[in-house]
């Protein structure tokens, strides 16, 4: 069985024809009783399919916002996400138009399947037998994906603070530089996409514009917000032993920390945790208002994945 708008070519797409039609989904998943692994498909009536869910990007939107979304609206579940998983293309049949759907894993947190209008059934598997229920490759391709790594990885949102404006235009220490405005809307957009992956924690380097990009979330989540010297421009400079440690220690604590932190310390400290633990990085500018979603198994790094500034994902090489 094929989607509705696949075709042969989708394993290998006219390079002329760019995707055009964003899409984003998720391989939901739970703990059955037992401490088996179970995943969601759902049937859609529509097409007589068995599929993970997935839906178009509504205007507005960032790919991880219509993840959470769309899982919601197909299945009734609220989700928390963690790794992304990569991205299926296919062409649209009849037209000059690629369809990109992009996908993340989405445990489950609380909620109940209704049948909708677009959803009739949703169903759990188990891994076993579990490919042979879904009905198109590509689907696949993404499970694979996902049992490449055990499910449960806590997750890190590693924050590069928003736009603050010129260092030469600002007459006090730099350390009070502030947000501006393009910079405070940056922050205000990063909230819906920073809940996405349920975070417990918020920790800021010191400087007034770090703090200010992490103000908004925190305030939603009715958090404090911990301030890490090790994790300034300054700090890391002094000891980026002591830096990296701290990192470490936050990750292990099984919490989902967002931390904001700045430019001369993000790529240095990622790189020397990437290299210790066998990870290759996505290339990324790490510009300001940017996230990197990192995933940790037992204090070790397995994933980075790269929100752009425009909060979407970096294509991830490992």
């Amino acid at each position: 069985m094929t989607p509705p708008d696949y075709s042969p070519a989708a394993d290998f797409p006219d390079p002329r024809v760019k995707a055009n039609i964003p899409a984003a989904g998720a391989v939901l998943w739970r703990y059955a009783p037992d401490g088996a692994i179970e995943i969601a498909l759902v049937h859609r009536p529509k097409y007589d399919d068995w599929s993970l869910p997935k839906g178009k990007v509504d205007p507005g939107e960032s790919l991880v916002m219509t993840t959470v979304r769309e899982v919601a609206e197909e299945t009734g579940i609220h989700s928390r996400l963690g790794r992304y998983l990569g991205h299926v293309t296919y062409p649209v049949t009849g037209h000059r138009k690629l369809k990109r759907v992009d996908y993340w894993a989405a445990q489950i947190l609380d909620g109940d399947f209704e049948s909708n209008s677009e959803v009739d059934v949703l169903q759990w598997h188990r891994i076993d037998g579990l490919m042979d229920a879904l009905s198109y490759p590509m689907d696949r391709h993404i499970v694979r994906n996902f049992l490449r790594l055990p499910p449960d990885t806590a997750t890190m949102l590693l924050v590069r603070h928003a736009k603050a404006g010129r260092r030469d235009r600002f007459a006090g220490a730099d350390e009070d530089r502030p947000l501006e405005k393009a910079g405070r809307a940056q922050a205000r957009d990063l909230v819906p996409n920073l809940l996405a992956f349920g975070p417990t924690e918020i920790h800021s380097a010191p400087p007034v514009r770090c703090v200010q990009t992490v103000t908004p979330i925190a305030e939603k989540l009715g958090l404090d917000i911990e301030l890490e010297p090790q994790l300034s421009e300054t700090g890391y400079a002094a000891a980026p032993d002591t830096a990296r440690k701290r990192i470490r220690d936050l990750a292990a604590e099984r919490e989902i920390p967002v931390i904001c932190s700045q430019g001369k310390v993000i790529p240095d400290l990622l790189e020397w945790w990437a290299a210790k633990d066998g990870v290759t990085l996505p290339p990324a500018r790490n510009r300001k208002g940017s996230v990197w979603v990192l995933s940790v198994q037992q204090g070790r790094l397995v994933a980075a994945d790269h929100l752009d500034r425009a909060l979407n994902p970096t294509d991830i090489r490992r």
